[in-house]
């Protein structure tokens, strides 16, 4: 409900990072209509990750805007449709966004989906059963839930051992540099 979304954007605004993924349905509409968020985040070093699966048929995403317009960094994979989606039930994009689809190819992956890069890279096995649900569906079944959430729970980590290859090869600057351009 919007009072629950206001408490989860007012901890996320002094977030130095998070994920963040959308669900949408493109099928005959001009401009995709976002079916749900997923926003993941460490609250501090020792704390277990939180998601929080938003849902924009009950509540208004516009004051996301406030966190997307944050210094924090926002991490996402393949994330140049999210970014449409964002601008349009935000009216804003992220300030400042690391892909780690983009980044992948600077270590030599060739756009390679999420669920390879993360049992490439941290080694998690991701759900793919409701790759191809209807996403505007309601109320959306556990399945569904978990494959949403597993979007964004390990970005975190699959961007920090991404950093660290790319530091190493001396192209984190570069794959900084192309996340700016999205």
């Amino acid at each position: 409900d919007a009072a629950t979304f206001a408490e989860v954007i007012d901890e996320l605004v002094d977030q130095p990072e998070y994920a963040i993924d959308t669900e949408f349905h493109r099928e005959r509409t001009y401009f995709p209509k976002v079916a749900l968020v997923q926003i993941a985040w460490t609250p501090s070093p020792d704390a277990a990750p939180l998601v929080v699966l938003v849902d924009p048929l009950a509540v208004d995403l516009a004051p996301l805007a406030r966190v997307l317009d944050g210094p924090g960094t926002v991490l996402m994979h393949a994330g140049n449709q999210d970014l449409e989606v964002l601008q349009r039930a935000c009216g804003t994009v992220p300030s400042k966004l690391f892909d780690t689809q983009l980044a992948a190819g600077f270590v030599g992956f060739s756009t390679p989906s999420l669920s390879l890069l993360a049992e490439r890279v941290v080694d998690i096995h991701l759900p793919k059963a409701s790759r191809l649900t209807d996403w505007m569906q309601r109320p959306l079944g556990e399945a569904q839930q978990t494959y949403a959430a597993a979007d964004v729970l390990h970005l975190a980590d699959i961007a920090r051992e991404l950093r660290v290859v790319l530091a190493e090869s001396d192209r984190l600057a570069w794959a900084e540099e192309e996340c700016e351009d999205l």
